[in-house]
């Protein structure tokens, strides 16, 4: 067992970058101190989630995805994420960052894969978007609701397995349907999903990544804005 480790005595970037070694390790109670330390030092909590957080989430993606951590582990990182995020949610929702837009996400219909989804969520809420998250195994009524109830501006949808990536279309064809395709942006993404499928479906966008998916959306939001 390593010695216990006093975040008030760590500079400040050491500090951040010791936030993403624990939240890697899973380590939520490590995790939840050290945002305390750094609340208590006068960080933002966007810096703390960005430099903090993120970037320590960012490696767990990338070492899932080249298959060094498995999910057992990298459902520890998102549990302390999750812990962190508890503290941090309603500082920023309280902070002077303008209301970017209101976003429903979840995973599609026959999958239950939500990790990278709910990473997308939780970098979108610290962006400024209010979001609503409706878990695994969506089907598209349950989609189509959220986006009427919450005056969705974005509909992000995902999926892990090539055998429900076509439910994405099933979606898109039931908001031309009800008349709701042009008001409502479509974002997808997912492991087995690209640039291609994307525009074969007719999605506005597709996303490789959490980060990648934040940018396109702010980009999207400026674009309806400017029509």
């Amino acid at each position: 067992m390593s010695e216990e480790i006093d975040f008030k005595t760590l500079p400040d970037e050491e500090l951040l970058e010791q936030m993403g070694d624990d939240l890697y390790d899973g380590l939520s109670d490590e995790v939840v101190k050290a945002t305390e330390e750094a609340l208590s030092r006068g960080f933002s909590p966007h810096r703390i989630l960005g430099d903090g957080l993120i970037a320590g989430m960012e490696i767990v993606g990338e070492d899932f995805r080249d298959g060094i951590l498995f999910v057992p582990e990298v459902m520890m990182a998102a549990n302390a994420m999750k812990a962190a995020m508890e503290l941090l949610r309603p500082l920023l929702t309280k902070t002077n960052a303008p209301r970017v837009g209101t976003m429903v996400i979840g995973t599609v219909k026959g999958d239950i894969h939500d990790i990278g989804k709910n990473l997308v969520a939780m970098m979108m809420e610290g962006a400024g978007f209010q979001v609503v998250n409706l878990g695994i195994n969506t089907p598209a009524e349950k989609f189509l609701q959220a986006v009427r109830e919450h005056g969705a501006d974005i509909l992000g949808m995902s999926a892990m397995l090539t055998t429900t990536m076509p439910y994405m279309q099933v979606v898109i064809r039931k908001l031309k349907e009800e008349g709701m395709r042009d008001d409502v942006i479509v974002m997808v993404g997912g492991a087995p999903l690209n640039e291609a499928f994307a525009q074969e479906i007719r999605a506005d966008a597709y996303a490789k990544d959490a980060g990648t998916a934040v940018q396109t959306a702010k980009k999207l939001m400026l674009q309806r804005k400017e029509v």
